[in-house]
């Protein structure tokens, strides 16, 4: 059966930090909220972090909006995140799992989310991670844990287990919420549905998809491939010379 844009259960988030599309993609009821990330800030040309998320919470202020820690040194870490969590109360500050030296932030999360700050956990990939940063989250102010399901499966590495663990865990845990991160394809949202993913982030080119949706069966699409390889055919000019070959 096919699955149209109403029959999602799972929350809408467009990852990006453009913020011309952010405004645009708000215009939409069923887009529920943003995120981004320091790679989308560097893509987007941001330089002056502050002046530009205020900027953007002041276009957006009825959606959740994730703005991400930037240092690798925990102290700075977390008074990056006071700051950040200053500048909305539709805010949640984005933290990834470690330094790059591998050192945990769960105890940096705890004392956080036990202090009202609402907290992203970002770039979760093992199952050990889910349950650490879970069982960090517990308790504390509204926030989320963001499994990047999609990198998995670019390396091959199956999803689910990660996904699944995360779902059960946080369905038991009322202020913490999963979010099927770095979204591939439209499939995804589907699956993150299907799984029970609270949210699903994606980037506006894969959000702008869903609302045809159900629009075309399978048969459809065939024709559809069949129609749009011919008119290229032509209009590349391709000829075979068919003189004194058997056609039948």
């Amino acid at each position: 059966m096919s699955v149209t844009l109403a029959d999602l259960k799972v929350k809408l988030f467009t990852d990006g930090a453009d913020k011309a599309q952010i405004v645009e993609m708000a215009k939409h009821a069923h887009i529920a909220g943003f995120t981004t990330n320091p790679s989308l800030l560097r893509k987007a040309g941001v330089t002056d972090y502050e002046a530009y998320a205020r900027d953007l919470v002041a276009a957006v202020p009825d959606r959740h909006i994730s703005f991400e820690v930037f240092s690798d040194e925990i102290p700075e870490m977390r008074a990056q995140a006071r700051v950040i969590a200053t500048w909305g109360e539709n805010v949640y500050v984005k933290l990834p799992v470690s330094t790059t030296r591998g050192e945990t932030l769960f105890a940096l999360v705890k004392d956080l989310v036990n202090d009202g700050v609402k907290v992203n956990l970002t770039a979760i990939f093992a199952e050990d991670q889910v349950e650490a940063g879970v069982a960090a989250l517990a308790g504390g102010a509204p926030s989320c844990i963001s499994v990047f399901a999609g990198r998995l499966a670019d390396m091959g590495i199956d999803f689910v287990p990660a996904v699944s663990k995360a779902v059960a865990l946080s369905r038991a845990t009322p202020n913490v919420e999963v979010i099927w991160a770095s979204t591939r394809e439209v499939w995804n949202v589907i699956e993150a549905d299907r799984m029970g993913c609270h949210i699903i982030t994606a980037p506006a080119d894969v959000l702008k998809k869903l609302p045809s949706m159900g629009s075309r069966t399978a048969s459809e699409l065939a024709l559809d491939a069949v129609k749009a390889f011919r008119t290229d055919a032509l209009e590349a000019g391709l000829t075979l010379d068919l003189k004194g070959r058997d056609a039948a």
